[in-house]
């Protein structure tokens, strides 16, 4: 016969109202950031923290807000104090090595990507290792950062950021039918972006499709005339 449970699950009902509050004014610090509201996201995230200092997604969140203002000892005192508050959240080890990464701290970045990618409980390890391939790059190590984006390719073969990394890589290889591969999984998309649209035109150019190469050229000139994509297209820089 199965015995009760020693302490339930906790839910959003068992929250005291100071955590309810603190989730609220965090909420809206969320949605300021991604307006672009920066100072305003700062204060509601500080009030948040005031309320419930316990809040690891309120630090987590200032972190960010401080990296985008380009505080970075502050951001890393945030970054630290939400890791120490939930040290096995993915999410939190995949932005401080984005931080470290950004920072000038590569090498030391690549472990926090690891340990999101291996988290169970991460919904997108794809992104970790994208990260980690990004940076493996930055560091020269291009073997490194082939195995991330293929291990990130499987983990989520929709992630388009992937596709374009492995787009570029095997162009500098010279592995042109690889990269065609790759990059046609973005520029396929509703969204390619212009970097994208520009990396297929150099591939098709390449490899000698004048029709492919045509067609993706006059996607690029009316989607994004104004990118400087098309700027260099317009300058015939194909090897920039």
């Amino acid at each position: 016969m199965p015995q009760a449970p020693q302490q339930d699950v906790p839910t959003s009902s068992d929250r005291t109202d100071a955590q309810k509050r603190a989730q609220i004014r965090l909420q809206l610090a969320v949605g300021y950031f991604e307006a672009g509201q920066i100072a305003t996201a700062l204060d509601e995230v500080k009030q948040a923290i005031q309320i419930d200092p316990t809040l690891a997604d309120a630090h987590s969140m200032r972190a960010l807000i401080y990296m985008d203002m380009g505080e970075t000892a502050l951001a890393e005192e945030s970054f630290k104090r939400a890791m120490q508050l939930a040290p096995n959240n993915p999410d939190f080890s995949n932005n401080y090595g984005w931080f470290l990464c950004q920072n000038g701290r590569v090498r030391e970045s690549i472990s926090y990507f690891e340990a999101a990618s291996r988290n169970r409980s991460y919904a997108s390890p794809a992104k970790a290792l994208n990260n980690a391939g990004v940076c493996s790059l930055k560091l020269g190590d291009a073997v490194a950062a082939e195995r991330y984006f293929n291990e990130a390719f499987k983990s989520n073969p929709g992630n388009l950021d992937t596709s374009l990394n492995l787009a570029r890589l095997y162009y500098g290889r010279g592995d042109f039918q690889r990269a065609r591969f790759y990059i046609g999984r973005v520029t396929r998309s509703d969204n390619p972006g212009a970097a994208a649209l520009w990396m297929a035109i150099r591939v098709e150019r390449k490899l000698g499709d004048r029709d492919a190469e045509a067609g993706l050229v006059t996607e690029l000139r009316r989607r994004y005339p104004d990118s400087r994509e098309y700027a260099a297209l317009s300058r015939g820089a194909y090897d920039e």
